[in-house]
């Protein structure tokens, strides 16, 4: 089904609700004292060590921004109130873009709300982000090359409170709002500097100068400095540039982190407490223990501490009896895909094996991921075979049909089939060459089917879940050793290029679609996509990919055709187990939310 366009009395047309982009508003708090103090757990090993909201891929995390910087800076357009992962009309900073009808101009206006410093949020604080992601687009986190911002604007202009981005060609109106428009978050003239008071041209310059080009790459390496130097983010420099309802007050070398309501906020929400207190952990059960000492107000819960199961996904089963009494669990799933990527690069000593389908397919049809969701996630998760988000709305996708349910007799059978023989409990090529019954293309003789996993370590949901699938290939005569790592650590290494020995890598956590919410795979699956680690590349998935970013079309044929191929392992996402402490009451209902964000300014004690 095609995303509907409202043709308006100009020649534009305005970008309508969908199945996800369904306007909320929230409950104005500004009239309440604030009074109070909330603490928040940080996710276990990762704390936010990334201030400046122009993040590289290592950095881009919900730990760094929506958890963090979203606290203080906010989106030109804001997803994701209460459970949901919808558009927000009235927490952002532009009213909905207007789109013309050959899908080439998109016109902003911008609100007038203001930063800390007093500055407007307006067209040259667009025009900052803008020049920046034309000057050096690698260096965003969400860079996709050929697609979007900035590789498919011609020009951008702005003046008062109105920006208007031309187009080299059509664009799929939801899709660039979703993906592109979601990304943009409004800077202040303050930090267009390239020393300490040396004043820049990056927000001021024409769009695509060299000379805006060049300002910016300086205005940028300043930043990222200052950004990598978790001292400087109490700074008044930083904290200048806050349009949020929160303003960083403290933050120590673990990442523990407190902030204060900002007096100067201009949106419709304003905090309620006075202080937000987010804390650190290294693991799991050191935030399990605080939780138990009744020491936070916002906490998470792996769910192998839970006793008894929930009675299906999405349900809310017992809670622990220690924290019963004191907490409430809630439960969200993800707006979210889970995978371990898989290095498709020479980088990979078992590259050409991995080039085989076959393989792929054995390994995703031997992992047991039934088994995973009942005696690892206890009911509190989803299966995943596809890149399409188990929440979905129906009028982006049909439901894949899951090609590889769990089968490994016939896994095995798909490598004894291509010349694998089993010695000693791994396989090992005796067939090679391209022939039916033979390996596949240059895979050699005597090669075995050994290989690293390395994983984000600190939750023992993560740890279980590894532990099945290593004894899972272990049962088809895959050997695989399983390595664990910090996210930050992982992150750097298992990219293409990083000059690591890697053939898989898994960060412990889905991906979630955010700030990207149109899940038509141009960050993760398209060649040459920042967060397409591996390096996969296939012309026809290209094809499909690209093809949904021109046209408000259905992205089924792209989601059954990943399934299908197996680009990525495919993996169970575990629900979000949310403790609140009774005493905190919440404007939004349900806590948890579908994409990690946290909006302290909707609770209260």
């Amino acid at each position: 089904m095609k995303f509907s366009l409202k043709t308006r009395v100009t020649t534009a047309v305005l970008i309508v609700a969908s199945g996800l982009s369904l306007g909320l508003s929230g409950t104005d708090g500004g009239a309440s004292t604030p009074g109070g103090t909330l603490t928040f757990a940080e996710a276990p090993g990762a704390a936010p060590n990334w201030i400046f909201p122009f993040t590289g891929y290592q950095n881009f995390s919900a730990s760094n921004l929506n958890q963090f910087q979203e606290l203080m800076y906010r989106p030109l357009y804001f997803f994701g109130l209460g459970a949901s992962a919808a558009y927000v009309p009235s927490l952002s900073l532009a009213e909905t873009p207007v789109v013309s009808k050959n899908g080439k101009t998109v016109i902003l206006n911008l609100k007038g709300w203001r930063f800390a410093n007093g500055q407007v949020v307006d067209a040259s604080s667009v025009m900052f982000f803008l020049n920046l992601y034309d000057a050096d687009p690698t260096s965003y986190g969400a860079y996709t090359p050929g697609l979007g911002i900035p590789d498919q604007v011609a020009t951008a202009s702005g003046a008062g409170l109105r920006v208007v981005i031309r187009m080299k060609n059509a664009v799929n109106a939801n899709w660039f709002l979703y993906n592109y428009l979601s990304e943009i978050t409004p800077l202040p003239d303050s930090w267009d500097v390239t020393a300490a008071h040396v004043a820049g041209r990056c927000a001021t310059g024409a769009y695509g100068a060299a000379s805006t080009q060049a300002s910016c790459k300086a205005v940028e390496a300043y930043l990222d400095k200052m950004a990598s130097a978790t001292s400087t983010f109490t700074s008044a420099f930083w904290q200048g540039g806050d349009d949020g309802p929160w303003r960083l007050t403290s933050f120590d070398a673990q990442g523990d982190a407190i902030f204060a309501a900002n007096p100067r906020y201009s949106g419709p929400q304003h905090a309620q407490v006075h202080f937000v207190k987010e804390i650190a952990y290294t693991s799991e059960a050191t935030e399990k223990a605080d939780l138990l000492a009744g020491k936070l107000d916002l906490g998470y819960l792996d769910v192998g501490d839970l006793t008894s199961p929930a009675p299906k996904p999405g349900a809310v089963g017992a809670n622990l009896a220690a924290l019963n009494a004191k907490y409430r669990l809630s439960v969200v799933a993800p707006y979210a895909v889970n995978f371990a990527q898989i290095n498709f690069s020479t980088s990979n000593p078992l590259q050409a094996v991995f080039q085989q389908l076959y393989f792929r397919q054995a390994l995703q049809e031997s992992f047991d991921q039934p088994s995973v969701l009942r005696s690892v996630d206890q009911n509190y998760g989803v299966l995943g075979y596809s890149p399409l988000p188990s929440d979905a709305p129906t009028t982006l996708s049909k439901v894949p049909t899951n090609p590889y349910t769990f089968n490994a007799t016939a896994a095995k059978a798909l490598l004894t089939s291509h010349g694998w023989s089993e010695t000693s409990g791994v396989m090992t090529c005796t067939s090679p060459g391209t022939a039916a019954g033979e390996c596949g293309a240059n895979v050699a003789a005597g090669a075995t089917l050994s290989f690293s996993f390395m994983y984000v370590t600190g939750d023992p949901t993560v740890d279980n879940t590894v532990g099945t699938m290593v004894s899972d290939w272990a049962t088809i005569g895959v050997d695989v050793t399983a390595t664990a790592n910090t996210f930050n650590n992982l992150a750097t290494a298992c990219t293409v290029g990083s000059g690591t020995s890697w053939s898989m890598c898994w960060s412990g956590a889905p991906w979630a679609y955010d700030p990207n919410y149109y899940p038509s795979g141009d960050q993760i699956l398209l060649s040459g996509a920042n967060s397409n680690w591996g390096g996969y590349d296939s012309p026809q998935m290209n094809a499909l990919i690209t093809a949904d970013t021109t046209a408000a079309a259905s992205l089924s044929a792209y989601e059954q055709y990943a399934a299908d191929q197996v680009p990525v392992l495919f993996m169970p996402s575990t629900e979000t187990l949310i403790e609140t402490s009774r005493s905190v009451q919440s404007s939004i209902g349900s806590v948890p939310n579908a994409l990690g964000n946290f909006l302290p300014e909707y609770l209260h004690l």
